[in-house]
């Protein structure tokens, strides 16, 4: 597949690295030099400078035979330019573009966006689905990182183990059988900085980062099991009012009303114009970074504390004071990825990636089959990917036992008539069934092929 990305910054880069691992035909468009320099040492992509909406940079960059553009420049506007051009000029088939305000994703303006108007097939809009996966974090404190899966019926959590953790120095095939009920499966292994996919004699030990999937029923026994204690938040404060923070805080406030919130942002009129859209926050004007404005805030009664600004450095270092100042739980959101290896060190619990969160969104839309979700783990290592089981696809009607996974994967879960089911050697797959599988990024295009129909499929 031949795909042109338009933006060589971090969520155009981490595409990069992701699609060319696959052996697909990757060509990156950047009007700055040096990130295409760099880009194009790192990763077997070819690189291109140029402005990336002008006809004649997308035609010298293969426009005419592409099959994907993915418009992810910092500009809206550009990138809605970009897609038309692409599909005005050069008949691209797929557009996929970043829209960040959120005065273009109103429902009402959902017509902007058809074919005869500004034809964009996918939108991708980073601050809600940051928002989305900060609100997720606050509802599992225990957890570095989290994401839903199977219609909502199972989650895969990440955690830190302790030297307390009750199951370390334990194999993983007799954890399952001392807890033969609980439905849960530790699908990934975080070791000295290498990730793997663990076997059934595997054992885990302190400061591993353990990868668990698990059905929703069982969330809070599963994280008891492994040494965890969910902590019930009734006090949150947030540190950022930009398009993350603001739609962080409605999420809050409509789904989590007993949770009083506060919210602090340094510029005043962007703190007066949020004030107004949210109901029940109090908004504070000042500086995160101020142990005057945290004490205002009453940092020493807040059970979690979000920083997401657009500062990786005042998000870390803000998460530092407050937990200095007795708040427990501390989440701060990280563009750069050279500074999470700081977020131990510096005693903060949790972060959100938003280039992660972008891109497992844009994953989903290259994949082959009929996938339904993407989430990609670490630095482009592993995936997970939700697909459902079409008719002549090689796992209809096989046991798990008789399909040959590569060393790398693993299957998580599957949701069968709207019920989860732990994977075992006997289940059976069926047309219409949803399925998780956790890959190594080496073993991606071997799993999309389980989930892509046979030959028989366009016979009937």
């Amino acid at each position: 597949m031949k795909v042109l990305i338009c933006g060589a910054g971090r969520v155009g880069s981490q595409l990069a690295k992701h699609l060319s691992i696959e052996g697909n035909d990757v060509v990156v468009i950047d009007s700055n030099h040096s990130l295409i320099k760099s880009i194009t040492e790192l990763y077997d992509v070819a690189g291109i400078h140029g402005h990336a909406a002008h006809p004649e940079v997308l035609e010298k960059a293969g426009a005419k035979d592409a099959d994907m553009i993915i418009a992810v420049t910092f500009s809206d506007e550009i990138n809605m330019i970009i897609c038309q051009v692409a599909h005005s000029v050069f008949n691209i088939q797929r557009k996929i573009s970043r829209i960040r305000e959120n005065a273009y994703l109103e429902k009402d303006y959902a017509n902007l966006y058809r074919h005869e108007h500004l034809p964009i097939d996918v939108i991708i809009s980073p601050e809600q689905e940051v928002a989305e996966a900060a609100f997720r974090r606050l509802n599992a404190p225990a957890s570095f990182e989290t994401e839903v899966f199977l219609n909502g019926s199972a989650q895969v959590v990440g955690i830190s183990l302790s030297g307390d953790c009750p199951v370390i120095n334990t194999p993983l095939k007799q954890l399952s059988e001392l807890f033969s009920t609980l439905d849960a499966i530790v699908v990934a292994v975080r070791r000295d900085g290498r990730l793997f996919v663990p076997e059934p004699m595997d054992q885990l030990f302190e400061k591993d980062q353990v990868y668990i999937f698990c059905a929703d029923r069982d969330i809070n026994r599963t994280l008891e099991i492994f040494g965890k204690k969910e902590k019930k938040v009734d006090n949150l404060i947030i540190v950022g009012a930009g398009n993350v923070g603001l739609n962080f805080g409605a999420l809050v406030e409509k789904n989590l009303p007993n949770v009083g919130l506060k919210l602090i942002e340094k510029d005043r009129t962007r703190a007066e114009y949020v004030a107004d859209l949210l109901n029940k926050t109090i908004v504070l004007n000042g500086d995160g970074l101020s142990q005057e404005v945290l004490f205002e805030a009453n940092i020493q009664s807040a059970n979690a504390f979000f920083s997401i600004t657009d500062d990786d450095k005042t998000n870390l270092l803000s998460c530092t004071r407050a937990k200095a100042a007795g708040c427990n739980f501390t989440v701060a959101l990280i563009n750069d990825p050279s500074l999470v290896n700081l977020k131990e060190p510096m005693g903060i619990d949790a972060f959100i990636d938003p280039r992660s969160t972008t891109v497992s969104s844009i994953l989903k839309y290259l994949r082959h089959g009929k996938v339904r979700a993407v989430y990609s783990i670490g630095n482009a290592e592993a995936e997970i990917i939700e697909a459902e089981i079409m008719k002549t696809s090689m796992l209809e009607n096989k046991l798990l036992r008789e399909i040959e996974w590569p060393d790398g994967s693993i299957v998580c879960g599957v949701l069968q008539k709207s019920k989860f089911v732990a994977p075992k050697g006997d289940t059976k797959f069926m047309a219409g069934d949803l399925v998780a599988v956790l890959t190594l990024s080496k073993d991606i295009q071997q799993i999309e092929k389980y989930f892509q129909v046979g030959i028989g499929y366009f016979d009937k």
